[in-house]
């Protein structure tokens, strides 16, 4: 029995540099690429009748139309996003501008107060002076009629004392008969 097992080795010992031969195997006379372009078919007609291409196509028409919404709603929020934006730069320019006008109104009322200052301070210093000035006449008349005043007391002391001592009895007569004849 040795023989045979060493003569199924020899039948099948390659030899170098000889073509190589494999059986290929075969089902019912069919190989094997022929059981899977069949299986093929028959996996394509089975999705076919379960009408699989077309909830395919529905299912890609329904993102499709979802794709399309969101493209939508995209385009409108940006189209509100640039709205904004460009209602927030103009109110950021008008609020430059409201700032650049308020500056310049303050500049023109600091200079209008400074220029109010300047007149008022101007005009209290002439009130002053003027206020000066009369109390100083006044303080000079004060001193011309207390001068007079007392000229007039001294003179009429003189004069009283005078007539004291150079008239008397006799003379006052004189006078008031003088007086008296010159009516």
């Amino acid at each position: 029995m040795a023989e045979p097992v060493e003569a199924t080795l020899n039948a099948h010992t390659e030899v170098p540099g000889a073509p190589v031969h494999h059986a290929e195997p075969s089902a019912l006379g069919l190989p094997p690429s022929a059981w899977v372009a069949a299986a093929m078919a028959v996996l394509i007609l089975i999705m076919i009748w379960k009408k699989v291409p077309g909830l395919i196509a529905g299912g890609l028409d329904s993102s499709i139309a979802e794709i399309k919404k969101q493209l939508a709603e995209a385009k409108a929020l940006r189209a509100e996003a640039e709205v904004l934006r460009k209602e927030y730069a103009d109110k950021i320019a008008n609020a430059e501008k409201d700032a650049a006008a308020m500056l310049e109104h303050a500049r023109h009322e600091a200079e209008a107060i400074i220029a109010k200052a300047e007149a008022d301070t101007t005009n209290v210093i002439t009130r002053r002076e003027k206020m000066a000035e009369d109390k100083i006449a006044a303080a000079e008349r004060g001193a011309i009629a207390d001068l007079r005043a007392r000229a007039a007391d001294a003179a009429a002391v003189a004069a009283g004392g005078l007539i004291a001592a150079n008239h008397g009895p006799a003379a006052d007569k004189a006078l008031v008969d003088q007086a008296i004849a010159g009516f």
